[in-house]
């Protein structure tokens, strides 16, 4: 006999369908054919465990497996559920009334014939909706990820004799309602008041927030640069339904345990070590899974010490900063996972940190410095919008109780109304969003220049040896201002500020070293 049961395999951020075809037929010996992987392969012996478990027979006579397409590799413990439940139809221990042809199942099967999770059901769910069925069968504790997919129903189950029931008979299961509560972040109690002084850098983080704009911090070791970069996320405008699924569905592939609880709405904030590898930063792996760039799509990806990271892995950061996604290239697969996020990136002036700093004297060579600041390629740090130095906060100011620091929900406001505009301008244009996501034909379009403003940039293009990436990223980042400002055309105050924040095109000039007076010894040695 033979029985035919529908499932679906991810593919990068998608899933697709996979058919799963069991035959029963007189010989001897199991067999899986269609590229399965070795977790695959070791699914017959759980299987046969879990339906004798369960009060049925495995059968003894020969059965093969297939799964369809059978020249695509297939990965994970998904199919654990389809085969058992095709077995149980091919071998003559339950009998089809129909139903089959209208679901798609998924789900690891235990030996006691439990169903465990597994990942990415978000994307099976959009696959069963995209292809007409009726509803998909998954584990429980995935029940509540694959119902924030709206037109399809949602079963769950958490054993084997569910599945039976439900399928066998009339017995009636309730689709999972859809959860759309919202889940909190660790940081999102953390707020712009809390910071003293460091107005310069505050500005800028509103400029990157109204303009989607990447941004690197430099200064000295301990004056508050991660402090000020995981605040970020608090003045960002709040993620849209579709942005939210999106986000959602990256890190259901992850396996992420946040998904569980429903539709994930905080931006993420990503914050990997300085030893990351570059398949951590972009994905991959033998399991093929999106990486950190992915997992801050729609949100912040922070890169502390930046010079830090191997130079292979911050080199992959160039073409998802230009394009908004990260294709990872296998010998039989080729995947595309969306990155569209914001690089917030810290950094010391040089090695040991006190470049510049008003009390504290440098260490570092010329040729030292030269060397530090190397470490980050030049293409890399044209592609960061706003380039801030942070200074030491007076102590006075820091302890001082009089003054108080703007909360973030205030910049947020004005964020917000920055952000309406750029909408507003974009309109229509697909994948632009924010000033940052603007193509040279947008440039010429929006970024309008007085005379002056155009005069005062040329000079600075001249002075400064800039490039033209350089002349793009600071008309960008003008025509932001402008908005902040409500301005239609980008005025001179808004180049200036926008040359300001882009402080390493500007050369580097070596202190010189202060001569110590040499003091004899009063005695003889």
């Amino acid at each position: 006999m033979q029985a035919k049961l529908f499932s679906a395999a991810l593919w990068g951020a998608d899933a697709f369908r996979v058919t799963i075809e069991v035959s029963v037929s007189n010989g001897i010996g199991y067999q899986i054919t269609g590229l399965p992987d070795d977790a695959i392969k070791e699914s017959l012996s759980r299987i046969g465990i879990a339906i004798a478990s369960s009060g049925y027979q495995m059968p003894r006579t020969r059965l093969v497996i297939n799964l369809a397409p059978a020249g695509v590799q297939k990965t994970g413990t998904a199919f654990d559920l389809p085969v058992t439940v095709g077995i149980l139809l091919a071998s003559g221990n339950i009998d089809d009334i129909g139903k089959l042809n209208d679901y798609v199942l998924a789900g690891e099967v235990g030996l006691d014939g439990s169903i465990y999770p597994v990942r990415g059901t978000i994307c099976m769910a959009t696959l069963a909706r995209k292809e007409g069925f009726k509803g998909i069968l998954l584990p429980a504790a995935n029940a509540a990820e694959a119902s924030l997919v709206d037109g399809i129903d949602v079963f769950s189950v958490s054993h084997l004799r569910d599945i039976v029931d439900f399928l066998q008979s009339d017995c009636s299961i309730e689709p999972v309602q859809r959860k759309l509560n919202k889940e909190q972040s660790s940081d999102a109690t953390l707020d712009f008041k809390d910071v003293r002084g460091q107005q310069n850098a505050k500005r800028a983080m509103e400029i990157a927030a109204a303009g989607g704009h990447n941004m690197l911090l430099v200064g000295p070791p301990g004056i508050g640069k991660t402090m000020l970069a995981k605040r970020l996320p608090s003045i960002l405008p709040s993620m849209t339904i579709d942005e939210a699924l999106e986000t959602t569905r990256i890190h259901s592939i992850s396996n992420a345990p946040d998904v569980a609880h429903g539709l994930i709405t905080e931006r993420p904030f990503r914050n990997p070590h300085h030893t990351a590898s570059d398949v951590a930063l972009a994905g991959g792996g033998s399991f093929v899974v999106p990486g950190e760039i992915s997992l801050a799509h729609n949100g912040v990806l922070f890169l502390d010490e930046l010079p830090e990271f191997k130079r292979s892995a911050i080199e992959v950061l160039r073409q998802p900063m230009e394009e908004g996604k990260v294709y990872i290239s296998r010998a039989r697969m080729f995947v595309e996972f969306p990155a569209s996020f914001m690089l917030v990136a810290a950094m010391n002036p040089c090695l040991c940190g006190y470049y510049g700093h008003p009390l504290r004297k440098c260490t570092c060579s010329k040729r030292a410095l030269y060397w530090y600041r190397r470490k980050v390629s030049g293409p890399l740090m044209e592609r960061i919008d706003l380039q801030v130095e942070v200074e030491p906060v007076p102590l006075e100011e820091l302890f001082s109780q009089k003054t108080q620091s703007e909360a973030s929900s205030v910049i947020r406001d004005r964020v917000i109304k920055a952000r309406n505009i750029q909408l507003l301008r974009f309109k229509g244009k697909q994948g632009i969003y924010a000033n940052a996501q603007m193509a040279d034909e947008d440039i010429t379009l929006y970024c309008w220049t007085d005379p002056s403003a155009r005069k005062f940039l040329w000079q600075k293009m001249e002075e400064y040896q800039l490039s033209a990436r350089s002349y793009a990223r600071i008309l960008k980042i003008a025509r932001t201002i402008s908005d902040l400002a409500g301005a239609g055309q980008i005025a001179l105050p808004h180049i200036a500020e926008a040359i300001h924040f882009r402080s390493l095109d500007k050369p580097l000039v070596i202190q010189k070293p202060k001569t110590v007076a040499v003091t004899k010894y009063p005695f003889a040695i």
